[in-house]
Protein backbone atom coordinates (compact mmCIF):
# COMPACT_ATOMS: atom_id res chain seq x y z
CA UNK A 1 0.00 0.00 0.00
CA UNK A 2 1.51 3.39 -1.03
CA UNK A 3 1.76 6.05 1.17
CA UNK A 4 -1.10 8.00 -0.33
CA UNK A 5 -3.73 5.12 0.12
CA UNK A 6 -2.39 4.23 3.64
CA UNK A 7 -3.39 8.02 4.41
CA UNK A 8 -6.88 7.84 2.36
CA UNK A 9 -7.02 4.59 4.60
CA UNK A 10 -6.63 5.97 8.25
CA UNK A 11 -9.01 8.97 7.09
CA UNK A 12 -11.70 6.09 6.56
CA UNK A 13 -11.07 4.79 10.11
CA UNK A 14 -10.65 8.09 12.08
CA UNK A 15 -14.58 8.73 10.11
CA UNK A 16 -15.83 5.43 11.36
CA UNK A 17 -14.20 6.15 14.56
CA UNK A 18 -16.23 9.50 14.49
CA UNK A 19 -19.37 8.19 13.47
CA UNK A 20 -19.14 5.40 16.33
CA UNK A 21 -18.70 8.30 18.97
CA UNK A 22 -21.63 10.12 17.53
CA UNK A 23 -23.98 6.98 17.95
CA UNK A 24 -23.13 6.08 21.39
CA UNK A 25 -23.31 9.61 22.75
CA UNK A 26 -26.84 9.57 21.74
CA UNK A 27 -29.29 7.95 19.26
CA UNK A 28 -28.44 9.27 16.38
CA UNK A 29 -31.22 11.65 15.13
CA UNK A 30 -33.08 11.28 11.44
CA UNK A 31 -30.95 13.17 9.33
CA UNK A 32 -27.53 11.55 10.95
CA UNK A 33 -28.89 8.59 10.40
CA UNK A 34 -29.32 9.01 7.11
CA UNK A 35 -25.82 10.49 6.82
CA UNK A 36 -24.36 7.35 8.42
CA UNK A 37 -26.17 5.07 6.15
CA UNK A 38 -25.12 7.15 3.14
CA UNK A 39 -21.55 6.83 4.04
CA UNK A 40 -21.67 3.35 4.30
CA UNK A 41 -23.37 2.99 0.91
CA UNK A 42 -20.89 4.88 -0.78
CA UNK A 43 -17.58 2.51 -0.59
CA UNK A 44 -17.57 -1.02 1.11
CA UNK A 45 -14.28 0.05 2.43
CA UNK A 46 -16.62 2.66 4.65
CA UNK A 47 -18.60 -0.55 5.66
CA UNK A 48 -15.36 -2.39 6.70
CA UNK A 49 -13.60 -0.12 8.82
CA UNK A 50 -16.79 0.44 10.77
CA UNK A 51 -17.21 -2.91 11.51
CA UNK A 52 -13.50 -2.98 12.28
CA UNK A 53 -13.45 0.25 14.38
CA UNK A 54 -16.71 -1.54 16.35
CA UNK A 55 -15.31 -4.34 17.52
CA UNK A 56 -11.69 -3.31 18.21
CA UNK A 57 -13.60 -1.10 20.88
CA UNK A 58 -15.40 -4.11 21.90
CA UNK A 59 -11.91 -5.92 22.37
CA UNK A 60 -10.88 -2.84 24.51
CA UNK A 61 -13.76 -3.16 26.89
CA UNK A 62 -13.22 -6.82 27.05
CA UNK A 63 -9.26 -6.08 27.89
CA UNK A 64 -9.98 -3.65 30.28
CA UNK A 65 -12.13 -5.89 32.13
CA UNK A 66 -9.89 -7.49 33.19
CA UNK A 67 -7.80 -5.68 36.31
CA UNK A 68 -4.80 -6.93 34.81
CA UNK A 69 -4.94 -5.23 31.93
CA UNK A 70 -5.54 -1.41 31.01
CA UNK A 71 -5.84 0.89 27.91
CA UNK A 72 -2.40 1.79 27.95
CA UNK A 73 -1.57 -2.05 28.22
CA UNK A 74 -3.35 -2.78 25.14
CA UNK A 75 -1.69 -0.18 23.46
CA UNK A 76 1.73 -1.07 24.09
CA UNK A 77 0.92 -4.54 22.99
CA UNK A 78 -0.17 -3.24 19.46
CA UNK A 79 2.81 -1.04 19.56
CA UNK A 80 4.80 -4.33 20.36
CA UNK A 81 3.40 -5.85 17.30
CA UNK A 82 4.35 -3.17 14.74
CA UNK A 83 7.09 -4.89 13.93
CA UNK A 84 5.41 -8.13 13.17
CA UNK A 85 3.91 -9.38 9.82
CA UNK A 86 -0.02 -8.43 9.35
CA UNK A 87 -1.12 -11.96 8.32
CA UNK A 88 -3.74 -12.05 5.92
CA UNK A 89 -7.34 -14.01 5.83
CA UNK A 90 -7.76 -16.21 3.00
CA UNK A 91 -11.23 -16.73 1.97
CA UNK A 92 -12.08 -18.18 -1.07
CA UNK A 93 -12.33 -14.64 -3.18
CA UNK A 94 -11.02 -13.76 -6.45
CA UNK A 95 -10.43 -10.25 -5.05
CA UNK A 96 -6.94 -9.53 -4.16
CA UNK A 97 -6.03 -9.42 -0.51
CA UNK A 98 -4.79 -5.75 0.77
CA UNK A 99 -1.74 -5.48 3.08
CA UNK A 100 -2.28 -3.03 6.20
CA UNK A 101 0.14 -1.16 8.05
CA UNK A 102 -0.14 -2.05 12.28
CA UNK A 103 0.48 1.61 12.48
CA UNK A 104 -3.63 1.57 10.94
CA UNK A 105 -4.69 -0.37 13.14
CA UNK A 106 -3.31 1.57 16.35
CA UNK A 107 -4.96 4.53 14.59
CA UNK A 108 -7.94 2.35 15.55
CA UNK A 109 -7.23 1.62 18.96
CA UNK A 110 -6.44 5.18 20.06
CA UNK A 111 -9.51 6.62 17.97
CA UNK A 112 -11.57 3.49 19.98
CA UNK A 113 -10.38 4.69 23.53
CA UNK A 114 -12.95 7.77 23.29
CA UNK A 115 -15.63 5.43 22.43
CA UNK A 116 -14.65 3.19 25.81
CA UNK A 117 -14.61 6.33 28.08
CA UNK A 118 -17.89 7.64 26.56
CA UNK A 119 -19.85 3.91 26.50
CA UNK A 120 -19.00 2.04 29.53
CA UNK A 121 -17.67 4.04 32.43
CA UNK A 122 -15.27 1.56 34.56
CA UNK A 123 -15.03 -0.55 31.03
CA UNK A 124 -17.30 -3.46 31.96
CA UNK A 125 -17.38 -6.11 29.41
CA UNK A 126 -20.79 -6.16 27.60
CA UNK A 127 -20.50 -9.78 25.79
CA UNK A 128 -22.52 -12.61 27.30
CA UNK A 129 -21.14 -14.93 24.96
CA UNK A 130 -18.04 -15.70 22.63
CA UNK A 131 -17.28 -12.57 20.90
CA UNK A 132 -16.75 -12.41 17.28
CA UNK A 133 -13.01 -12.37 15.79
CA UNK A 134 -11.92 -8.50 14.53
CA UNK A 135 -12.64 -7.80 10.54
CA UNK A 136 -9.31 -7.19 9.54
CA UNK A 137 -8.62 -4.50 6.88
CA UNK A 138 -7.35 -7.35 4.38
CA UNK A 139 -10.66 -9.07 4.47
CA UNK A 140 -11.82 -8.58 0.94
CA UNK A 141 -15.20 -8.11 0.64
CA UNK A 142 -18.57 -7.75 -1.54
CA UNK A 143 -20.96 -5.67 -2.38
CA UNK A 144 -24.60 -6.55 -3.48
CA UNK A 145 -27.34 -3.70 -4.27
CA UNK A 146 -30.69 -3.42 -5.45
CA UNK A 147 -32.81 -0.93 -7.13
CA UNK A 148 -36.60 0.06 -6.61
CA UNK A 149 -38.19 -3.42 -8.06
CA UNK A 150 -35.43 -4.78 -8.31
CA UNK A 151 -34.73 -8.35 -7.05
CA UNK A 152 -31.33 -10.80 -6.82
CA UNK A 153 -30.17 -14.08 -5.45
CA UNK A 154 -26.80 -15.03 -5.27
CA UNK A 155 -24.46 -18.21 -4.27
CA UNK A 156 -22.02 -17.10 -1.91
CA UNK A 157 -18.23 -18.24 -2.02
CA UNK A 158 -19.26 -20.19 1.08
CA UNK A 159 -22.22 -21.79 -0.82
CA UNK A 160 -24.85 -19.59 1.24
CA UNK A 161 -27.45 -18.24 -0.62
CA UNK A 162 -28.32 -14.57 -0.13
CA UNK A 163 -31.95 -12.98 -1.73
CA UNK A 164 -32.37 -9.17 -1.81
CA UNK A 165 -34.88 -7.49 -1.62
CA UNK A 166 -35.92 -3.86 -4.01
CA UNK A 167 -33.92 -1.16 -2.89
CA UNK A 168 -31.44 -3.01 -0.48
CA UNK A 169 -27.36 -3.27 -0.45
CA UNK A 170 -25.17 -5.35 1.75
CA UNK A 171 -21.89 -5.95 1.94
CA UNK A 172 -20.00 -9.54 3.50
CA UNK A 173 -16.79 -10.32 4.80
CA UNK A 174 -15.09 -14.03 4.58
CA UNK A 175 -12.55 -15.03 7.23
CA UNK A 176 -11.42 -17.29 8.18
CA UNK A 177 -13.39 -18.01 11.39
CA UNK A 178 -16.32 -15.76 10.65
CA UNK A 179 -18.89 -14.51 8.12
CA UNK A 180 -19.86 -10.87 8.55
CA UNK A 181 -22.86 -9.04 6.62
CA UNK A 182 -23.49 -6.04 6.82
CA UNK A 183 -27.28 -4.94 5.55
CA UNK A 184 -27.21 -1.20 5.15
CA UNK A 185 -30.56 -0.80 3.80
CA UNK A 186 -34.22 -2.72 2.70
CA UNK A 187 -34.06 -6.85 2.73
CA UNK A 188 -32.41 -9.74 2.91
CA UNK A 189 -32.93 -13.39 3.02
CA UNK A 190 -30.35 -15.87 3.78
CA UNK A 191 -29.90 -19.71 2.96
CA UNK A 192 -27.32 -20.64 5.41
CA UNK A 193 -24.39 -23.44 4.52
CA UNK A 194 -23.22 -25.09 7.67
CA UNK A 195 -20.19 -24.47 8.89
CA UNK A 196 -19.42 -25.73 12.20
CA UNK A 197 -16.23 -23.24 12.99
CA UNK A 198 -17.34 -20.08 11.13
CA UNK A 199 -20.35 -18.30 12.64
CA UNK A 200 -22.47 -16.60 9.90
CA UNK A 201 -23.46 -13.24 11.80
CA UNK A 202 -25.63 -10.62 10.24
CA UNK A 203 -25.92 -6.63 11.03
CA UNK A 204 -28.68 -4.64 10.31
CA UNK A 205 -29.91 -1.51 12.14
CA UNK A 206 -30.70 -1.91 15.89
CA UNK A 207 -30.30 -6.05 15.18
CA UNK A 208 -27.10 -8.62 15.41
CA UNK A 209 -28.11 -11.89 13.94
CA UNK A 210 -25.76 -15.01 14.55
CA UNK A 211 -26.85 -18.42 12.72
CA UNK A 212 -25.09 -21.43 11.75
CA UNK A 213 -27.06 -23.36 9.05
CA UNK A 214 -30.58 -22.15 8.73
CA UNK A 215 -33.17 -19.87 6.63
CA UNK A 216 -33.82 -16.53 8.06
CA UNK A 217 -34.95 -12.89 6.63
CA UNK A 218 -34.00 -9.70 8.35
CA UNK A 219 -35.69 -6.45 7.02
CA UNK A 220 -34.89 -2.97 8.27
CA UNK A 221 -38.25 -1.39 8.47
CA UNK A 222 -38.86 2.30 9.83
CA UNK A 223 -36.79 2.61 13.29
CA UNK A 224 -36.38 -1.46 13.69
CA UNK A 225 -35.04 -4.60 12.34
CA UNK A 226 -37.46 -7.11 11.91
CA UNK A 227 -35.78 -10.85 11.62
CA UNK A 228 -37.90 -13.86 10.60
CA UNK A 229 -36.75 -17.58 10.58
CA UNK A 230 -37.81 -19.86 8.44
CA UNK A 231 -35.58 -23.22 9.26
CA UNK A 232 -33.42 -23.95 11.70
CA UNK A 233 -32.35 -21.20 14.69
CA UNK A 234 -31.00 -18.15 15.06
CA UNK A 235 -29.52 -15.89 17.94
CA UNK A 236 -30.67 -12.39 17.90
CA UNK A 237 -28.95 -9.38 19.77
CA UNK A 238 -29.12 -5.47 19.95
CA UNK A 239 -26.20 -4.66 17.74
CA UNK A 240 -22.77 -3.62 19.04
CA UNK A 241 -23.08 0.21 18.49
CA UNK A 242 -27.02 -0.51 19.84
CA UNK A 243 -27.61 2.01 22.90
CA UNK A 244 -30.30 -0.84 23.69
CA UNK A 245 -27.12 -2.89 24.44
CA UNK A 246 -25.44 -0.19 26.64
CA UNK A 247 -28.19 0.78 28.30
CA UNK A 248 -29.16 -2.59 29.05
CA UNK A 249 -25.97 -4.22 29.64
CA UNK A 250 -26.42 -5.24 33.32
CA UNK A 251 -29.64 -6.61 33.22
CA UNK A 252 -30.28 -8.05 30.22
CA UNK A 253 -29.67 -11.07 28.05
CA UNK A 254 -27.02 -10.47 25.16
CA UNK A 255 -28.66 -12.82 22.39
CA UNK A 256 -32.51 -14.13 21.91
CA UNK A 257 -33.02 -17.56 20.98
CA UNK A 258 -35.22 -17.83 17.67
CA UNK A 259 -36.66 -20.62 16.23
CA UNK A 260 -38.79 -21.58 12.67
CA UNK A 261 -42.01 -19.76 12.77
CA UNK A 262 -41.00 -17.12 14.79
CA UNK A 263 -40.12 -13.23 14.22
CA UNK A 264 -38.33 -10.89 16.09
CA UNK A 265 -39.04 -7.23 15.70
CA UNK A 266 -35.44 -5.52 17.50
CA UNK A 267 -35.52 -1.35 18.05
CA UNK A 268 -32.45 0.67 19.45
CA UNK A 269 -34.63 1.63 22.61
CA UNK A 270 -36.24 -1.82 23.55
CA UNK A 271 -34.20 -4.79 24.50
CA UNK A 272 -34.73 -8.00 25.34
CA UNK A 273 -37.46 -8.59 23.06
CA UNK A 274 -39.91 -12.00 23.06
CA UNK A 275 -40.17 -13.67 19.69
CA UNK A 276 -43.82 -13.90 18.62
CA UNK A 277 -45.41 -17.01 16.24
CA UNK A 278 -45.94 -15.83 12.44
CA UNK A 279 -46.39 -18.29 9.23
CA UNK A 280 -42.76 -17.56 7.89
CA UNK A 281 -43.91 -18.99 4.27
CA UNK A 282 -46.30 -16.27 4.36
CA UNK A 283 -44.18 -13.52 6.00
CA UNK A 284 -41.51 -14.06 3.56
CA UNK A 285 -43.63 -14.60 0.34
CA UNK A 286 -41.68 -11.72 -1.40
CA UNK A 287 -38.60 -14.61 -1.80
CA UNK A 288 -41.07 -16.00 -4.12
CA UNK A 289 -42.02 -13.05 -5.67
CA UNK A 290 -45.15 -13.18 -4.10
CA UNK A 291 -47.19 -10.09 -1.65
CA UNK A 292 -49.65 -12.05 0.78
CA UNK A 293 -52.23 -10.45 2.77
CA UNK A 294 -54.92 -11.99 5.12
CA UNK A 295 -57.05 -8.97 5.85
CA UNK A 296 -54.53 -6.30 5.91
CA UNK A 297 -55.91 -2.95 5.95
CA UNK A 298 -55.64 -1.22 2.72
CA UNK A 299 -52.93 1.28 3.66
CA UNK A 300 -50.48 -1.34 4.50
CA UNK A 301 -51.05 -3.31 0.93
CA UNK A 302 -50.62 -0.29 -0.78
CA UNK A 303 -47.06 0.59 0.92
CA UNK A 304 -45.99 -3.06 0.20
CA UNK A 305 -46.58 -2.80 -3.47
CA UNK A 306 -45.17 0.78 -3.24
CA UNK A 307 -41.64 -1.32 -2.59
CA UNK A 308 -41.91 -2.61 -6.64
CA UNK A 309 -44.07 -0.51 -8.67
CA UNK A 310 -42.81 2.23 -10.36
CA UNK A 311 -46.25 4.14 -10.00
CA UNK A 312 -46.90 4.73 -6.49
CA UNK A 313 -50.53 3.75 -5.58
CA UNK A 314 -52.19 6.65 -3.70
CA UNK A 315 -55.16 6.01 -1.17
CA UNK A 316 -56.68 9.74 -2.08
CA UNK A 317 -59.88 8.86 0.36
CA UNK A 318 -59.07 7.93 3.91
CA UNK A 319 -61.57 5.47 5.12
CA UNK A 320 -60.66 3.48 2.39
CA UNK A 321 -56.98 2.73 4.26
CA UNK A 322 -58.66 0.67 6.54
CA UNK A 323 -60.28 -1.67 3.57
CA UNK A 324 -59.26 -5.02 4.64
CA UNK A 325 -57.46 -7.16 1.87
CA UNK A 326 -56.73 -11.26 1.10
CA UNK A 327 -55.42 -12.19 -1.79
CA UNK A 328 -52.04 -13.64 -3.00
CA UNK A 329 -50.39 -10.99 -6.00
CA UNK A 330 -47.11 -11.07 -7.63
CA UNK A 331 -44.73 -8.45 -6.70
CA UNK A 332 -44.13 -7.39 -10.69
CA UNK A 333 -47.91 -7.22 -11.51
CA UNK A 334 -49.39 -4.21 -10.12
CA UNK A 335 -51.87 -4.25 -12.79
CA UNK A 336 -52.93 -7.39 -11.90
CA UNK A 337 -53.86 -5.76 -8.24
CA UNK A 338 -55.25 -2.81 -10.14
CA UNK A 339 -58.12 -5.30 -11.53
CA UNK A 340 -58.39 -6.79 -8.09
CA UNK A 341 -59.17 -3.23 -6.59
CA UNK A 342 -61.34 -2.55 -9.73
CA UNK A 343 -63.72 -4.99 -9.05
CA UNK A 344 -64.31 -4.30 -5.04
CA UNK A 345 -67.49 -2.94 -4.55
CA UNK A 346 -67.18 1.57 -4.03
CA UNK A 347 -63.75 1.98 -4.85
CA UNK A 348 -62.64 3.69 -7.82
CA UNK A 349 -59.12 3.56 -9.46
CA UNK A 350 -57.39 5.98 -11.79
CA UNK A 351 -53.72 5.71 -13.08
CA UNK A 352 -52.33 8.81 -14.21
CA UNK A 353 -48.61 9.24 -15.60
CA UNK A 354 -47.13 9.34 -12.64
CA UNK A 355 -49.25 7.65 -10.10
CA UNK A 356 -52.46 5.22 -8.93
CA UNK A 357 -55.00 7.02 -7.11
CA UNK A 358 -57.91 5.06 -5.41
CA UNK A 359 -60.66 7.00 -3.85
CA UNK A 360 -64.37 5.95 -2.81
CA UNK A 361 -67.22 6.06 -5.63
Amino acid sequence: MTSKDEQIRTAIVEQAAEWLVANDEKPLATRESAALAAWLKASPVHVEEFLGVSVVARDLREAAADAEYSVDTVIASARAEDEAPVQPLRPRLTTPARSVSPRTWLTVAAATVAVIVLLSPGFRSLWEVRPPVPVVASTPALHFETQHGEQLNRRLPDNSVLHLNTDSAVTIHFGRTERLVMLTSGQAGFEVAHEHDRAFRVFAGSAEVVAIGTKFDVRLQDDSTVVTVIEGRVAVGPSPVSEARRANANRAPRYVAVGADQQIRVAGDEWPVAPTIVDALRSTAWLRHELVFDQEPLGRVAAEFNRYTTKPIEITTPALRNLEITGVFATNDTEAFIAFLRRLQGVRIEVTPTDIRVSQQ
